[in-house]
């Protein structure tokens, strides 16, 4: 298991316990709707909220010809999940590398961030944009794609 979904189980196992106690204790319904947020809360926190990742090097040659953005992002970053979700269809325009998949694409935001792998990195036309305002990138995106 990747600590990709460390977190998403985590929620729903806290959420469980915490779900079965209000059970016993009688609160059925309160019970339910707790369950409910945390496993809400775990799928905005998992990967499958996300387009598709690839590689770096995949994503680094599919932008080389079709000029596409690429994103670093990882699971559990309110800033990826916050691009992701503005951008909103427009998201699966961008190639999406998951650096807590891809130890390249880690490298590659380390050495675009003095070390540290700070995302969401965006990069358009081969320069790195760090946490880029999510209406920015949507300007970057070619209205034929």
């Amino acid at each position: 298991m990747t600590r990709t979904w460390i977190l998403p189980i985590l929620l729903v196992f806290c959420g469980s316990v915490v779900a079965t106690g209000m059970v016993f204790s009688g609160s059925l319904g309160e019970a339910a709707a707790l369950l409910l947020v945390f496993v809400l809360l775990a799928g905005v926190n998992s990967p499958l909220v996300f387009p598709r990742s690839i590689g770096a090097l995949e994503a680094q040659r599919r932008s080389a010809v079709d000029g596409r953005p690429v994103v670093y992002w990882r699971s559990g970053c309110k800033y990826c999940l916050r691009l992701r979700i503005r951008l909103g269809r427009s998201a699966h325009q961008l190639h999406w590398v998951n650096i807590w998949r891809d130890p390249a694409g880690a490298a590659a935001v380390r050495a675009t961030n003095d070390g540290n792998e700070t995302v969401p990195t965006v990069v358009v036309a081969g320069r790195p944009h760090t946490n880029p305002d999510p209406e920015w990138v949507r300007e970057q995106l070619s209205p034929s794609a």
